[in-house]
């Protein structure tokens, strides 16, 4: 379950990080009074869960009471990326002086936490990671150990970010773990003028399963703006849909973050984040299929899978019983390694489907399924 901005800052503020102050409304009438509230002068930001509100005009700077009324008034209503938006938060402006990204998210495939962060904060990540790999670090995080301030100052550390960063990362820490969480993230998390750190922005996504969730928020909060996010939802996968037309599947959140951060350096868009997991059978691999299939973005599809407990021939089992219960219309490059992947690479061979191919390399995989969507859609 992906919360609102507005819930994940609750969060945060809960478990001591910083955050401007702030209201939410569904009422420009009701927007005005806020504003003037804050001081007058506010930025209005679109509540929907997905990426890219900024670049919609989701998020706009309003001088006053009257404006904050008027930009609300023009927000709410609004679809992004196939979201409705259908309430604003107002929130107090701050004076910036540097900009920060800092995440952690479960990492499936090696059974670990991730923590990613970088000194370049405010634009998307895997924009930076692709123009620039260097600048985003990945740091894994045993669960047993969790983040001390040693652990946090190792990832400070690595991402360049300021020592007064370490206080906030064990403190984000707390919110992933104590709220039942997969993904915490704040981009940016910011200086001010004044060296207070304080998150602008952030994301947070619960397990559906957490008891916490269904008694916080309730049912009707675990709904998907998202037609195929609920559908996703509804069959148990782990899905966010994306704005690119490579659609990606891969087992291991981690795993499919560098896939997806490939795609881009390979100058397409990735899709969707689709983790499998450990398991891949048949039906989990020809509903994961069917979901990608149904955007209508998607112009090529990427399986990206490294075998662990899971070996590559069963996830190969599972592609080939899959694509007997979905009728393939888009290229599939499989790209398998790790446990049993020759056997898998075989079992694929001897299907020899028109519309699969296979890589040996993830770049490679990359590459082609890069290749493929562009050409498809060269526009």
């Amino acid at each position: 379950m992906d919360l609102y901005e507005h819930q994940a800052r609750e969060l945060f503020a809960e478990h001591g990080i910083v955050v401007p102050r702030a209201e939410v409304t569904d009422s420009a009438a009701r927007a005005r009074g806020i504003a003037r509230g804050l001081g007058g002068r506010v930025v209005v930001k679109a509540q929907v869960r997905t990426g890219g509100r900024g670049k919609a005009g989701g998020v706009r700077l309003a001088p006053d009471p009257a404006a904050a009324e008027r930009t609300a008034r023009r927000i709410l209503g609004m679809e992004i990326n196939g979201h409705p938006v259908r309430a604003v938060m107002l929130a107090e402006p701050v004076d910036i002086d540097a900009e920060f990204y800092v995440s952690y998210v479960l990492d499936r495939a090696s059974g670990t936490f991730l923590a990613i962060a970088s000194a370049e904060g405010g634009t998307e990540i895997e924009e930076v990671a692709a123009a620039r790999p260097e600048a985003v670090a990945r740091i894994p995080v045993d669960p047993a150990e969790g983040v001390t301030a040693a652990k946090a100052a190792q990832i400070a550390d690595a991402a360049g970010l300021p020592p007064e960063a370490v206080d906030v990362l064990v403190r984000l820490w707390a919110v992933l773990t104590r709220e039942d969480a997969l993904l915490v993230e704040v981009n940016p998390l910011v200086r001010t003028t004044t060296g207070q750190l304080a998150a602008l922005d952030g994301k947070v996504t619960l397990d559906d399963n957490a008891r916490f969730r269904r008694e916080r928020w309730g049912a009707q909060e675990a709904t998907h703006d998202d037609p195929l996010e609920a559908e996703a939802a509804a069959k148990g996968l782990n899905y966010v849909k994306l704005d690119g037309e490579v659609g990606v599947i891969g087992n291991g959140a981690g795993l499919v973050m560098a896939t997806l951060d490939v795609v881009a350096g390979c100058g397409a868009r990735p899709a969707d984040f689709l983790d499998i997991g450990g398991g891949a059978s048949a039906r989990i691999m020809a509903d994961g299929l069917h979901v990608i299939l149904s955007d209508p973005a998607v112009r090529s599809v990427l399986v990206n899978v490294f075998g662990g407990i899971t070996a590559c021939d069963a996830v190969a089992d599972g592609i080939v019983q899959a694509l007997d219960r979905v009728h393939l219309t888009k290229p599939l490059v499989v790209r398998l390694d790790g446990n049993n992947a020759a056997r898998g690479r075989a079992l694929l061979d001897a299907r020899a489907h028109p519309l699969v191919h296979q890589a040996t390399t993830m770049d490679g995989a990359a590459q082609q399924a890069a290749a493929l969507a562009l050409a498809a859609n060269p526009s």
